[in-house]
């Protein structure tokens, strides 16, 4: 499961990148500094709960989010609580799992609802 997470957080990442990129910012620091209440753990926690209290997922990726945010991991988070860690790991991985199986306008409609969402942190 992890793997996947690992894979899924360089597709996240490259998402919201461009995302930013294409509504005009083009200063590095700008990106940088724009793209933490996305990629960071916080946020990324933040998405997929208000994601699975809209019953946004199928059942097959509630059960890849749950394997991954249930997977023993002795890593310790330096800048937020282990829960989050543990939420934010959970979407990663359901976003690698997704390209795995190249469902890629899956990936597509959780990244719109991410960006989209009317209350980005």
């Amino acid at each position: 499961m992890l793997v996947l997470a690992y894979l899924g957080d360089s597709i996240y990442e490259t998402y919201i990148r461009k995302y930013l990129i294409s509504i005009g910012i083009c200063k590095v620091k700008e990106l940088q500094e724009k793209s933490v209440k996305y990629v960071g753990a916080k946020g990324q926690a933040y998405y997929l709960k208000k994601m699975v209290d809209n019953n946004f997922f199928s059942d097959e990726e509630l059960n890849v989010i749950k394997c991954a945010r249930n997977h023993k991991n002795n890593h310790k988070p330096k800048n937020c609580d282990i829960i989050t860690y543990k939420y934010a790991t959970g979407l990663e991985a359901l976003i690698g799992y997704l390209y795995y199986k190249n469902e890629i306008t899956r990936i597509e409609k959780i990244m719109n609802y991410i960006i989209n969402s009317e209350n980005n942190q």
